[in-house]
């Protein structure tokens, strides 16, 4: 992830797993680093997840030296705790690819493949100048 280097996608622990011609998926721990103080997933943390796999997986289907992606908006559901010492999943899929914008759902789920989060992230394709 050496993109990532010195960033919070870093500081928390996230992992990129696949690139495939139609998703990204990733993996975040649940450590002290993304609990909040109930010892579950914070939901701040599966946001910041779901909003990194987005960035990434929008990032991949541009061209970087004339544009680059950054979040404009982003929804969650949180729907199922993740306890604390165990590891979350989540992949990024596209509704949207647009010249200006994109709009990517993002699913996040326990090793026991339940949901924890549903995201929406839409992104902004800002041209380099």
């Amino acid at each position: 992830m050496r993109t990532c280097h010195g960033t919070l996608a870093e500081h928390l622990g996230i992992v990129l797993t696949e690139l495939g011609d139609d998703y990204l998926s990733g993996s975040m721990p649940v450590s002290e680093r993304t609990v909040q103080p109930m010892r579950i997933l914070h939901g701040g943390a599966s946001v910041a997840f779901a909003e990194t796999l987005a960035s990434l997986a929008a990032m991949a289907v541009v061209d970087p030296s004339r544009s680059f992606c950054v979040g404009q908006e982003i929804n969650a559901n949180h729907v199922r705790p993740a306890s604390e010492g165990t590891v979350v999943m989540g992949v990024a899929r596209p509704f949207h690819v647009g010249a200006r914008s994109q709009v990517w759902g993002v699913d996040i789920s326990d090793l026991q493949y339940r949901r924890v989060c549903i995201a929406r992230v839409t992104m902004a394709v800002i041209p380099r100048s």
